[in-house]
């Protein structure tokens, strides 16, 4: 009977688990998922820190322009990457990676380059 209250248990827990990440379209985690609305309010937020913080390492002065594509991986919080058309940059698109861990008040980005 033990052993059934776990698996019960396990049942309810383990999609509760999975289906935490944001702007994730269901994978299980350590898989990149596309993210389906670009134009939501915490992608863009996600995007200008990004390109904020580059600018702040790099002393340059881009300018978001739009999130052309981007995808979000479940991990200890929620990575994402997103390929960004900028202004003021010798490259136009740059893809970042930024690591979210949101009940933490945690941003860190992770990767910024040019393709």
């Amino acid at each position: 009977m033990r052993s059934y209250t776990i698996f019960f248990l396990l049942g309810l827990l383990v999609p509760l688990v999975v289906s935490t990440g944001r702007h994730t379209t269901g994978a299980l985690t350590g898989a990149w998922s596309p993210i389906e609305d670009l134009k939501d309010p915490h992608v863009k937020e996600i995007a200008e820190y990004a390109v904020s913080k580059y600018n702040k390492q790099s002393k340059s002065d881009l300018k978001l322009s739009s999130v052309v594509k981007g995808e979000s991986q479940v991990v200890a919080g929620t990575n994402y990457k997103l390929v960004l058309a900028v202004k003021n940059g010798p490259a136009k698109k740059y893809e970042a990676i930024v690591w979210e861990k949101p009940w933490q008040h945690f941003r860190n980005l992770t990767s910024f380059k040019a393709v």
